[in-house]
C-alpha cells in the first residue's frame, strides 16, 4: 500500500508539474495536454483503489485498474521521449542539440510509475524480489535525474559551482543502488540510507534556491518566472527518489 500510495502521490504531483512545464510556450501543440490530462485521470482512477492495493484478487478494481494505468504509463512515457527528441535532436544530431531540447528524459517519470504499478500487482512481495524491482526503478530515476541535472545545468555552462551538486549526488546513489541490488547486508543497507539521506538535503537545498531564483525572477509576474525560470520541482526529485529506494531498501528481509 505504501508503494501505491507514492504512486498515486507523483501522478497527483506530475499534474502541477506538467502544466508549469508545458506552459512556456502555452500547451503550442495539442499533443502536450495528454500528459496533463493522463495525470488527472490517473490519480482519479487509482485514488479508490489505494485500500485494496495490497490485495492479490486479480478481478479486483483496484488490480485491473492498476494494470490499465500502468500500461497507459509505459506507452505515454516512451512517446513522450520520443516526442520531445523529435523537437531538436532528430533533425540535427548534435550534442547541442540534445542539450537545448525539451527535456528528454522528464517523461520516462510515467514509464517509471508504470512499471512500479505492474510491480505491485505481478510480483509477489513473498519472493523477495518485490524489493529488488523497487529499488531496481529507484536507481533508473537516478541515472535519468543525472541526465536531466547534466544537460539543465549545461545550458548555462554551470554557472554556479553548486550546479555540480545534483550531478555528483545522483551519481552517488545511482552508485550505491547499483551495490544494493546484489548487497543485502544490513551494514550496506544503513549506508545506503545515510546516501539517501544525503539525496533529500541536495533535493531540499536544490528546492530553495530554484524558488529563491525565480522569486527574484525579472519576469513581469511570479508565474511567468515560474514558467520561464529555474524548474521549482525539479530538485524535489531526489527526495521523491529517496523515498523510492527506501521503500525498497526498507522492505528487504536481509541478513546481517
Amino acid at each position: 500500500m505504501l508503494l501505491e500510495a507514492f504512486v498515486l502521490a507523483n501522478f497527483a504531483f506530475l499534474v502541477l508539474d506538467v502544466f508549469l512545464a508545458h506552459s512556456v510556450n502555452a500547451f503550442r501543440h495539442r499533443a502536450e495536454w495528454i500528459p496533463f490530462v493522463f495525470s488527472i485521470a490517473a490519480t482519479l482512477l487509482l485514488a479508490p483503489a489505494l485500500p485494496a492495493a495490497g490485495r492479490t484478487n486479480r478481478g479486483s478494481y483496484a488490480h485491473r485498474v492498476g494494470l490499465l494505468v500502468g500500461y497507459g504509463a509505459i506507452a505515454l512515457g516512451i512517446a513522450g521521449v520520443v516526442y520531445h527528441l523529435e523537437s531538436q535532436f532528430f533533425s540535427q544530431w548534435t550534442l547541442r542539440s540534445l542539450v537545448y531540447t525539451a527535456p528528454f528524459a522528464a517523461p520516462l517519470a510515467y514509464a517509471g510509475l508504470g512499471f512500479l504499478l505492474l510491480v505491485n500487482r505481478m510480483v509477489p512481495r513473498d519472493t523477495g524480489e518485490w524489493d529488488g524491482w523497487v529499488v531496481f526503478f529507484a536507481l533508473g530515476g537516478f541515472l535519468g535525474v543525472f541526465v536531466l541535472a547534466l544537460c539543465d545545468h549545461a545550458q548555462n555552462g554551470f554557472f554556479h559551482a553548486t550546479e555540480w551538486w545534483p550531478v555528483a549526488a545522483s551519481a552517488l546513489a545511482a552508485g550505491f543502488l547499483c551495490v544494493a541490488l546484489v548487497d543485502r547486508r544490513t551494514a550496506f543497507r544503513r549506508l545506503c540510507f545515510g546516501v539517501l539521506a544525503l539525496q533529500a538535503v541536495v533535493g531540499l537545498i536544490g528546492f530553495y534556491l530554484h524558488v529563491a531564483a525565480d522569486v527574484n525572477g525579472l519576469s513581469a509576474s511570479l508565474f511567468e518566472n515560474f514558467v520561464h525560470g529555474a524548474p521549482p520541482f525539479a530538485p524535489l526529485l531526489f527526495v521523491d527518489l529517496g523515498i523510492l529506494a527506501a521503500i525498497g531498501l526498507a522492505s528487504r528481509d536481509t541478513p546481517s
